[in-house]
């Protein structure tokens, strides 16, 4: 039986505490009027005071070059002197024509520049606003990130478990504790996950556009043609049910599988095995169909009027190869405190494969979506990508060096595949990428480009990693890391090549 120990605990606890106080302190300094925002847009401004220094130094060339220009002038207009004598008479007889005229053309540009004014005011508060908006948007977001980046975790290490059941792979089943115990994360971060998602629906925030009032009612000033088209999908009564019957689902698979994995090692026969095989291949039909939802409502919603057809798919290789990479961390830390002895590096071995295979799959479907929607050009589909590049360009590109040409670089070599420090070091290198792919999928339409890595951001994600350990290291607690009669446990315990 595994002892969480006192030292991972408190590192735990503490990191859930620190995590807390940075997520309130977040919330508590976004700006809450448009006075806040306009002086620190102000600010900002100010940082290009260099800038505009030397846009003046231009400006006084300039006119230098004008006043030699005048001089010049001055002097031709002395020979012509006489010609503008001749025609004297002639502007006196139009003179009150052209008064009239010019009368008539100051006052309407009078008007025309009170108008701009009023414009020029009107659409810098809607901007104010907009950027208010994107502020107060900041903690809800990285919150949001954070919590269904751990939560996806769990969902990809309990599709790998399901996949091994119905596979009835003969390698494996030495770390079907291991995965069991990271899957208990799943029901405390589902209810959390939830909880945001009711809370956005209460427009407690500004996160999904097409929650805001009137985008469905035809003259209203927020009315948006194409949003209102998807209204009988994409409404909050829909959306917030699909989540209950997505999450549920997962978490009862879990439960249950759990339940006969555990009654197994008591029992006589294989029938609580073979209900797992049952109960796993129904779930994985289940999963594939709800994923591929759950990615659109969760993820691509964000930008309703952008879509991918590869969405769900990419989606799904970044959580999954997160979660395979997690398992492998998780048993590289037990192994190392003297537990899981039918744990050898072949198991390590197969594992490291799984962590670059995906990866070079999750990058396949990077390049495959980025480069056929860029290639054709389509203005409602490039735009996704223009403002990632534009806005985003480190953690977007950044994002493929750490979850592709690193470990296509390190997991490449076979000897590396089964040595723990390098692993591990590729391990939270994938986990990290992981994250700001997750980061990529949400910001830029939430909060557009007043985004940084913050205290928000690391908070969130410092609280969430606390939380995880916690539940994953008390679940591996409660019951013996190997299972006793799983038909293909001898399999795994020797297995070696």
């Amino acid at each position: 039986m595994y002892t969480f120990s006192k030292g991972l605990k408190n590192t735990a606890l503490v990191l859930m505490i620190l995590g807390l106080v940075g997520i309130v302190y977040g919330f508590l300094s976004t700006p809450k009027t448009i006075e806040e925002v306009e002086k620190i847009v102000a600010e900002s401004h100010h940082g290009n005071h260099s800038a505009n220094a030397d846009a003046h130094n231009t400006h006084e060339v300039v006119t230098t070059y004008h006043e030699k220009e005048e001089v010049k002038t001055e002097e031709s207009k002395a020979d012509t002197t006489s010609v503008v004598d001749k025609i004297d008479s002639t502007k006196t007889e139009v003179a009150p024509l052209v008064k009239e005229d010019q009368d008539h053309h100051d006052n309407h540009a009078a008007i025309n520049h009170s108008d701009s004014k009023v414009d020029a005011d009107k659409e810098h508060k809607e901007h104010l606003e907009h950027v208010l908006h994107q502020l107060q948007n900041k903690p809800w977001s990285a919150l949001y990130v954070a919590c269904i980046f751990f939560m996806l975790i769990s969902l990809g290490v309990l599709a790998f478990y399901a996949i091994q059941q119905v596979a009835q792979a003969g390698w494996s089943p030495v770390l079907f504790r291991v995965m069991q115990g990271i899957t208990a994360y799943l029901p405390v971060g589902s209810l959390i996950f939830f909880g945001l998602l009711v809370l956005s629906a209460l427009h407690l925030n500004h996160l999904f556009v097409w929650m805001e009032d009137g985008v469905t009612e035809v003259g209203h000033a927020n009315y948006d043609k194409l949003i209102a088209g998807k209204s009988g999908y994409l409404n909050v009564t829909f959306w917030l049910v699909r989540a209950a019957v997505f999450l549920i689902g997962w978490n009862l698979y879990r439960y249950m599988s759990r339940k006969n994995c555990l009654a197994q090692d008591e029992s006589n026969d294989n029938s609580f095995y073979k209900k797992n095989f049952k109960l796993s291949a129904g779930f994985l039909v289940f999963f594939i169909v709800t994923e591929s939802i759950m990615s659109w409502d969760w993820l691509m919603s964000f930008d309703p009027h952008w879509f991918s057809t590869l969405f769900g798919w990419y989606v799904f290789a970044s959580f999954f190869v997160s979660g395979i990479t997690t398992i492998s961390m998780v048993t590289l830390y037990l192994k190392s405190k003297g537990y899981l002895e039918n744990v050898n590096s072949s198991h390590i071995h197969d594992l490291s494969k799984f962590m670059f295979g995906i990866s070079v799959f999750w990058t396949y479907l990077w390049f495959s979506q980025f480069m056929l929607i860029w290639y054709a050009n389509i203005p409602e589909e490039v735009t996704y990508f223009i403002t990632r590049i534009e806005h985003y360009n480190l953690p977007f590109f950044g994002a493929v060096v750490m979850n592709f040409v690193f470990p296509l670089l390190v997991l490449i070599n076979t000897d590396f595949k089964r040595i723990a420090p390098i692993i591990v070091g590729a391990g939270v290198i994938i986990l990290l990428g992981h994250y700001i792919d997750f980061f990529n999928m949400v910001m830029p339409a939430t909060v557009g480009d007043q985004w940084f890595i913050g205290v928000s951001e690391i908070a969130s994600v410092l609280f969430f990693l606390g939380l995880f350990i916690f539940v994953v290291f008390t679940a591996l607690s409660k019951v013996p890391l190997t299972p006793k009669r799983n038909p293909f446990i001898e399999e795994s315990k020797h297995f070696h090549y």
